[in-house]
């Protein structure tokens, strides 16, 4: 191979993958909903009030509660304002697609690997990610390969460890009896 080929291959191999839209499921947005709900008529004005309470004690400079407090704010209205234009800038796909054995957006996925293995996930946008429930993004290799797959594919996936081959057993878009995922829960 010429050096020019060989440089050129390296450097579309190192090229990132282009982001995809910001896709989220109905739960997802409902999730990042209930969290801004949270801290928007609970927690900041719980932490406001302790606020005013520590301030009322006098001298601020030297006070652990009041300063504590005026963290804790920051970081509760940074968080706000990014829940907001997170909510506004996502994308949720809310229908099936026209072909329910095919892997898209949303989809439950079971793969057999090359060992017998059965592997479980969800392809999910980036603010769902829950790896040890197997909720994987739709930006990562894995669900890379996989998307626009149909059962019984054999795919070929290039994951950061290596090719890995997988064989895709199922597809799903209704929540399949082995996602033990909690729901999140604001209190």
């Amino acid at each position: 191979m010429l050096h020019n080929e060989c440089c050129e291959l390296m450097t579309e191999q190192k090229k990132p993958l282009p982001r995809r839209a910001h896709l989220i499921t109905p739960g997802g947005l409902k999730a990042l909903e209930d969290e801004h709900e949270f801290l928007w008529r609970k927690e900041r004005p719980k932490v406001t009030q302790e606020v005013s309470d520590a301030a009322k004690l006098g001298d601020r400079s030297e006070n652990a509660e009041y300063i504590y407090g005026k963290k804790r704010l920051r970081q509760i209205d940074g968080r706000l304002r990014f829940l907001r234009k997170r909510i506004e800038a996502v994308t949720v796909v809310d229908r099936t697609p026209d072909d329910p054995d095919k892997v898209f957006f949303g989809a439950w996925v079971e793969l057999e690997d090359d060992d017998g293995e059965l592997l479980r996930y969800r392809i999910v946008g980036e603010d769902e990610i829950d790896l040890p429930h197997g909720y994987i993004s739709i930006d990562a290799p894995l669900a890379r390969g996989l998307v626009g797959k149909f059962v019984e594919d054999e795919v070929t996936v290039r994951l950061p460890k290596g090719e890995s081959d997988y064989l895709i057993a199922s597809v799903s878009y209704q929540r399949p009896d082995w996602d033990t995922r909690p729901d999140p829960v604001f209190s």
